[in-house]
């Protein structure tokens, strides 16, 4: 977490939200081994909501990225899982 102004990130790095309203969350994950596929979900109170690949054999770096609009809750919960 490069910025947490408002200290809505938790230690976990999971994203609270502070009020209701829409927020906007992109997110970008290297790897960094030809052999290995990699899956990042973005979580919304334990769910997934968008997803990101990145599986090239061919290269050594490759990013796996995305970007989403969400109406959050106060309170709703919002964090990055990697799934392989």
């Amino acid at each position: 977490i490069l910025v947490n102004v408002g200290n809505f990130f938790t230690l976990e790095s999971v994203f609270v939200a502070p009020r209701k309203g829409i927020y906007s969350f992109s997110f970008h994950v290297i790897k960094v081994y030809q052999s290995q596929t990699i899956q990042v979900n973005l979580m919304l109170n334990g769910k997934p909501v968008i997803s990101a690949f990145a599986g090239d054999k061919d290269v050594t770096r490759e990013a796996a990225t995305n970007g989403v609009l969400l109406y959050l809750d106060k309170e709703d919960k919002v964090y990055l899982k990697l799934e392989k």
